[in-house]
């Protein structure tokens, strides 16, 4: 109903200001200024759905002033840019439909119009949502977090049973729904069947994707952090102060293990499990895996498809149980993750339709879904099942992935049962719950505790959301004092840049490199860089003027801004200061090197300010560097250099040729290539490349160089007689690859990889 009420007075507004008001330039901007807030809420809103599914949740806060790189992006670009379109014609027209009438100001109507405006704007969803969270990051004196928050025993007396524990990826239990959908599920459906099924689990804020739903279901909490949560692998521990299921495992003399697709560092899941139980030696992940696959090169976007790690999960489950050892296995699907989902090779059935027409998400959910339940059936038939506790879960609620829609029209819930070995057991439990039970659920079945956190065994006491009449609501008034559970330092004085470890400390706590703080009097708030988040540079450029920081990155990034001798050194930089001034910054020239936050006096203005943001937000590509060669390990390139195509982003060596963005590389520079030159470059070949005849062209001019699959320098020798600006290098046989490849993202089709490009002016004659 209020966003009917909310359009209503939106409509009535504009047609009681255009066609009443009259003219005036103080009310046309107040008018127009709520107008437009209106529709960028509402816009907000609609993105927000489209990649999430969940309205603006706290992730979206955090994501509206940086950009969104990683997963899948490209699957995004072109609804974003037809969003931008549509917001800028609606603005346009807004402005056109307030100034249309040219008639004498009339007070009175100006005010109602002002009123309806104002009215359209707090009555929508969107504005109710953003209120929301901005409150919750507000802490409630009178909090009552510490009465409900319980601290679990760390140790399991007798514990008996061996743990299987599946995540799946988006694997919610509306599509288990068979009058919905099907024949979608049939075979994880039957092991349904001979669960215990909890069929209410709800999904709470702060749970809502991936490494949230994990430390939900082992930690009993929401992760609610001073940064984005897909930022975590920035950090060197996780939640250090909590008593999670994995710490509790391990003290009872349990073996942790953990085996996925994907890579272990996206979104600090190697953070976090190393910092409640697990073992780096007894985690894989993508890297990990490739050793030991039958199929390295057998892969999607996120890493290996879920037929090749559960084939891993049950072969380390069998030569565990040989041992006779105490373990626990969790293990993550990957096939079933937004927009598109994956269809292994291996998958009895790779279509699903519904509505008519074949659809992509639900073809993986019917795929993935194989998998896991043939693992359960090894597991089952093998002779350690009676000694043996199965947990299958989803992570979190599918996302906007092609399915939503459908979705979107039931009653949704997070899968969650368990299969026991010891008690096997068909029921179906319809209390209500949430995802936060799911560990202590566990943990009560192996002979532990039943609380873990906010969450409490379903089998033996009742859920918080049970208790209260909207938890969600509860959670978010306590998200503060979730937040204190980092036990971030609220100070920063004195502090180490370890560049042997990668990291820096400060007051008993540690970070990766690179990261921004933003320092006030009374808080310190960490801005690491992820996956998901921005470039540091990006997040700095969100600050206002008077804002203090503490920036270490590569010189490189913030140099060519206040320090130009270092412009181009790929060696670790601190920068202190604030926007609107001129910061200090200093070359970390020591692998352990000891500093004090010490910002300087210099005042700031506006205009320092405004220099500083422009050359923040400049673009990689667009960035020009004084130097006499092309320097690929450093954004941009020298001033000789006018465009550049066909070369991948810049990594700690230099950067590859792609393909997928030009099928050469070609370099146009300023001015003309020198009649006579010599052409020095230092590479290596990928692939296929490696010893094939590459050309090289000058305007008519072709040279022939070849490279092997180490480093090496070449020189050319060019002669230019029509004075061409431009270098045009051909790999023959671009090669699709997933070598460090941006978690999520379509391969990049690799050629050459390039260090360096000098051009050296021959003597003419």
């Amino acid at each position: 109903m209020s966003e009917f009420v909310s359009v209503v007075l939106f409509l009535a507004a504009i047609a009681i200001y255009s066609s009443k008001a009259g003219r005036n330039k103080i009310w046309f901007v107040l008018v127009l200024i709520l107008l437009v807030l209106f529709v960028v809420l509402n816009a907000t809103l609609y993105a927000s759905n489209y990649f999430t599914g969940d309205g603006i949740n706290d992730a979206v806060l955090y994501t509206l002033t940086n950009s969104l790189t990683g997963a899948g992006v490209s699957k995004y670009v072109v609804p974003a840019i037809g969003l931008i379109i549509v917001l800028f014609s609606l603005l346009c027209l807004l402005s056109w439909l307030l100034r249309r009438h040219d008639r004498p100001h009339h007070l009175g109507w100006s005010l109602i119009a002002f009123a309806c405006a104002a009215g359209s704007v707090q009555t929508t969803p969107a504005f109710r949502q953003v209120a929301s969270l901005i409150a919750s990051h507000t802490q409630l004196a009178d909090s009552d977090f510490d009465r409900f928050y319980k601290v679990p025993k760390n140790l399991i007396n007798k514990p008996e049973l061996n743990v299987v524990y599946i995540y799946g990826e988006s694997l919610e239990r509306t599509y288990f729904n068979q009058q919905t959908f099907p024949g979608l599920a049939p075979e994880l459906s039957r092991e349904k069947e001979q669960s215990i099924d909890f069929s209410h689990t709800e999904q709470l804020p702060g749970t809502d994707y991936t490494i949230a739903g994990m430390v939900a279901s082992q930690c009993g909490i929401p992760l609610f952090a001073p940064f984005d949560g897909n930022a975590s692998a920035s950090l060197s521990s996780f939640y250090p102060q909590n008593i999670c299921l994995g710490d509790i495992l391990k003290n009872s003399g349990y073996e942790n293990w953990f085996i996925q697709g994907a890579d272990l560092r996206f979104a600090g899941k190697d953070v976090f499990l190393q910092s409640h139980g697990f073992s780096p030696a007894n985690m894989y992940g993508s890297q990990e895996l490739k050793s030991r696959v039958a199929d390295p090169a057998y892969r999607n976007n996120w890493g290996f498809y879920d037929d090749t790690v559960m084939d891993e999960v049950f072969q380390k489950y069998e030569e565990l149980s040989r041992q006779q050892k105490r373990f626990a296995l969790f293990t993550l699907t990957v096939d079933t993750h937004h927009p598109d989902g994956f269809i292994s090779r291996s998958c009895q059935r790779k279509s699903y339709r519904y509505d008519g027409k074949p659809n992509q998400s639900f073809s993986a959910v019917a795929c993935s879904q194989e998998h896991v339940a043939r693992l359960i059936e090894r597991i089952k038939a093998s002779p350690w099942f009676k000694n043996t506790v199965i947990v299958v879960t989803s992570d979190h609620l599918a996302m906007n992935n092609t399915a939503h829609p459908y979705l979107v029209k039931q009653p949704r819930h997070d899968l969650f049962m368990i299969i026991r070995g010891d008690k096997p057991q068909a029921e179906i439990i319809d209390a209500k719950r949430s995802t936060l039970d799911n560990g202590a659920t566990l943990l009560d079945i192996l002979g532990g505790d039943n609380a873990i956190g906010l969450g409490r065994s379903t089998l033996s006491s009742a859920s918080l959301s049970s208790q209260f009449d909207n938890l969600k609501t509860k959670i978010m008034s306590w998200k503060p004092d979730i937040i204190q559970l980092w036990n971030f330092p609220k100070k920063i004085d004195n502090f180490t840049i370890d560049t042997t470890k990668n990291n820096f400390s400060f007051s008993g706590t540690t970070f990766k490199l690179p990261i921004l703080f933003r320092v006030t009097d009374k808080h310190v708030e960490p801005l690491p860089e992820g996956e998901y988040s921005a470039p540091l540079r990006y997040q700095l450029a969100d600050f206002i003027s008077t804002d203090k920081f503490v920036w270490v990155d590569s010189c490189f990034k913030m140099a060519r801004l206040w320090q130009p001798d270092l412009a181009l050194s790929t060696d670790y930089c601190l920068a202190m200061g604030q926007m609107g001034g001129w910061p200090v910054v200093i070359h970390i020239d020591k692998p352990q090197w000891k500093g004090k936050v010490q910002f300087p006096a210099s005042a700031t203005s506006d205009a320092q300010y405004q220099r500083n943001l422009t050359q923040l937000r400049i673009l990689d590509n667009d960035i020009r560097y004084k130097a006499d060669s092309f320097l690929l390990a450093v954004p941009g390139a020298p001033e000789t250099v006018k465009r550049f195509s066909g070369i991948s982003r810049p990594e700690s060596w230099g950067r590859w040729s792609n393909a997928n963005l030009a099928p050469e590389v070609n370099i146009e520079y300023v001015d003309a290539l020198p009649a006579k030159f010599d052409l020095v470059i230092t590479a290596r070949a990928f692939g296929p490349n490696v010893q094939r005849p590459i050309p090289v062209r000058v305007g008519d001019q072709q040279q022939l160089m070849t490279l092997g699959e180490t480093f090496s320098t070449t020189t050319l020798h060019f002669e230019n007689p029509n004075g061409s600006h431009t270098l045009t290098i051909v790999p023959p046989e671009p090669q699709l690859s997933t070598l460090d490849n941006i978690i999520g993202q379509d391969p990049r089709k690799l050629g050459i990889g390039m260090v360096d490009i000098k051009i050296i002016p021959q003597p003419q004659g």
